[in-house]
């Protein structure tokens, strides 16, 4: 089976209630409210992490994503996990562990869209936004999607990120231990 596709931007929030607020006016539903700890694998291509999700089950998802500030396409692979446990300390025994993020993420809909107002163990509030790709949409038209939600939630977005949450975990507690 060939990787699924998203084009994905990610922001820091300066305004977590407007965000809400915006997120609840333009959304077509609500998905859900989730708890997730993503383990982060060392991985000699892409990316790698085991999510968990609580209450909901597991799933490995392997990723390759270019960083930058920009909206950017992510090629990706969803497995679900029946024994996440055992799973995670073969990886963590074969390839080690690079971090783990912990998070609390509210997640909408807008058609193909899925907005995410995260909050972030030890880095703070973050909206990012997914457009799921498939057969009849195609990455010009997922940027166009994400271009205008980006539009419609200036007034609460803060600075672009240009990499994951992982990857500013370990920036910030690299940058923490050269103090």
């Amino acid at each position: 089976m060939p990787p699924r596709r998203n084009i994905e931007f990610k922001t820091r929030l300066v305004d977590w209630d407007a965000a809400r607020r915006i997120a609840a006016a333009v959304a077509t539903s609500s998905l859900a409210v989730e708890h997730q700890t993503d383990t982060y694998f060392v991985a000699a291509n892409g990316r790698l992490k085991l999510r968990e999700i609580e209450r909901r089950g597991a799933w490995l998802i392997g990723y390759e994503r270019p960083d930058g500030h920009e909206t950017r396409g992510s090629d990706y692979r969803l497995i679900p996990i029946y024994e996440p446990a055992d799973l995670k300390a073969a990886l963590a025994t074969t390839l080690g562990i690079r971090v783990i993020v912990r998070k609390r993420r509210e997640i909408y809909l807008v058609d193909n869209v899925r907005i995410h107002l995260d909050q972030v163990e030890d880095l703070g509030e973050f909206l990012e936004f997914e457009a799921v790709l498939g057969p009849i949409l195609d990455d010009a038209r997922g940027r166009e999607q994400v271009a205008a939600l980006v539009a419609r939630f200036r007034e609460a977005l803060g600075e672009p990120i240009s990499s994951g949450y992982a990857d500013l975990l370990i920036s910030r507690s690299e940058s923490s231990e050269c103090l």
